[in-house]
């Protein structure tokens, strides 16, 4: 049995066990921060409980500790939350709660710590510890936690057809725990989750994609996505993304599944990187294929335009799904839309010009463009993936070579549409875009220097083209 003195050894617990004992009301160190103990994962987050009123003992425990100027209350839930010394710590009193059919909002009634316990989502969740002076750090586990985390397995403390539907968002939170510990869900609670997969629709979405996020930031967010198709929640709130799974067949021809395919990429993905919003991408970047999915006598079953579409679609799911519409939505449409292109590369002889063109569209966002596309080579043929490795590995250096020599990456052109007009005495118009064009596609071609100087040259020859007259030389 783990001796929990040791860390219970704190000053929080201490002042909250002797707040506790003038206010003559039990307490206890519950859910998170216990389970984490045995798990040896170092957490800040504590949850306090107490039978009787929370407010009261946050008050005067950040009076204790001079910090009442860190004290938060929010009267409305009957929380306190309280920042010390790098810990965050909630108090709350014991409570049960019954909810209505079609609501989430629970009806809040004062309760006994047994009945606070029984009410919590998951067994491992559903561990106390006392800070009361009679039995100070002893365990509490009426369901059987410690057993479960040993066991490794997420299982609910009552019935689970009633405590997810009850609360419909914690079926998405034993997915995301199953997946963040590597732990298996109960076989009956995994029952209850599909039974009442619809309850999900009444969540508000921010809340869902909380836990949808903290998926996939975990090592093998694979796992979470595959029981949340599984489990028939992701189709509510997610329909894109789970209809790339299936297979359809052909005169015996078959493409593979694209959801699966997805989970690979991604998988592959996250052991590289930790970035969210790059396995994001790795998310969406074939979620127009069933859009775009055609069969071809003689050639077999194309996607044509799937980056395209993919991209255009990423803002409407980005707003639907309430994820910031900003740089990082803009970050993942243009990966999306650049998936395929360094695979172009690998398949045929690479011109300087195309490398030119996919720096310039790139731009710093390059390399991760590049560890995308390697994550994308899934095949099962072993001599196909080393070989398009070893290609990518040579389109790397081509970047290399030309992002030394013409310094294209987040390339402005050497010459502005303020120099053109104020070269041919001009004001805004057609005329100026075509120009600026000519010098852009002449410097990717590699047709002229990305030099001020020849731009300025082949900016005069554009103009006298378009029956401009110059009326200044610019240097």
């Amino acid at each position: 049995m783990t001796d929990f003195n040791k860390y219970l050894d704190n000053k929080i617990f201490t002042v909250t066990a002797e707040a506790s004992s003038k206010l003559d009301k039990p307490v206890y160190v519950i859910g998170g921060w216990v389970r984490d103990i045995f798990l040896g994962r170092e957490s800040k987050d504590i949850d306090i409980v107490v039978v009787g009123n929370g407010l009261e003992l946050a008050t005067l425990v950040a009076g204790k500790l001079d910090r009442k100027d860190k004290l938060k209350v929010f009267k409305k839930f009957g929380t306190a939350m309280l920042r010390y010394k790098g810990w965050q710590v909630e108090f709350v009193g014991a409570r049960k709660e019954s909810y209505r059919e079609d609501s989430r909002k629970p009806v809040v009634e004062e309760a006994s710590l047994e009945e606070d316990i029984s009410r919590r989502d998951f067994t491992v969740n559903s561990m106390a510890v006392s800070l009361n002076r009679s039995d100070f750090g002893k365990l509490i586990d009426p369901f059987g936690g410690l057993n479960d985390l040993e066991n490794r397995l997420i299982r609910t403390p009552l019935d689970p057809g009633v405590t997810y539907s009850d609360d419909p968002l914690r079926m998405m939170r034993a997915i995301r725990f199953a997946t963040e510990l590597d732990f298996d869900i109960d076989p009956v609670s995994f029952d209850a989750i599909k039974k009442n997969a619809s309850r999900i629709k009444i969540v508000s979405i921010e809340r869902v994609m909380d836990e949808f996020n903290k998926i996939m930031l975990s090592d093998i967010p694979g796992k979470g996505l595959k029981m949340l198709r599984a489990s028939g929640l992701l189709k509510y709130f997610f329909p894109e993304l789970d209809a790339l799974h299936g297979v359809e067949t052909v005169n015996g021809n078959a493409h593979k599944d694209n959801f699966f395919h997805t989970i690979q990429v991604l998988d592959k993905l996250a052991g590289k990187t930790g970035d969210l919003w790059l396995r994001w991408a790795a998310l969406l970047h074939d979620i127009a294929k069933p859009l775009t999915r055609k069969y071809v006598e003689g050639t077999g079953w194309t996607f044509h335009g799937h980056e395209h579409l993919g991209s255009k679609m990423v803002e409407r799911i980005f707003r639907r799904l309430r994820l910031p519409v900003n740089e990082k939505m803009k970050y993942v449409r243009k990966l999306v839309l650049l998936h395929l292109r360094p695979i172009a590369l690998t398949e045929s002889v690479v011109s300087d010009s195309a490398v030119r063109r996919l720096l310039f569209e790139a731009g710093d966002d390059i390399d991760d463009l590049m560890m995308l596309c390697e994550a994308d080579i899934t095949s099962g043929n072993r001599a196909k993936v080393e070989k398009y490795l070893r290609n990518f590995s040579l389109v790397r250096q081509k970047l290399r070579e030309i992002e030394e020599k013409d310094r294209i990456r987040n390339w402005q052109p050497p010459v502005s549409g303020e120099d053109i007009m104020k070269a041919f005495g001009i004001g805004p118009g057609k005329e100026v875009g075509i120009i600026k064009t000519a010098i852009r596609e002449a410097i990717l071609d590699g047709k002229i220097p990305n030099q001020r100087e020849n731009a300025l040259e082949l900016m005069y020859r554009e103009g006298e083209k378009l029956g401009l007259n110059a009326v200044t030389k610019l240097q």
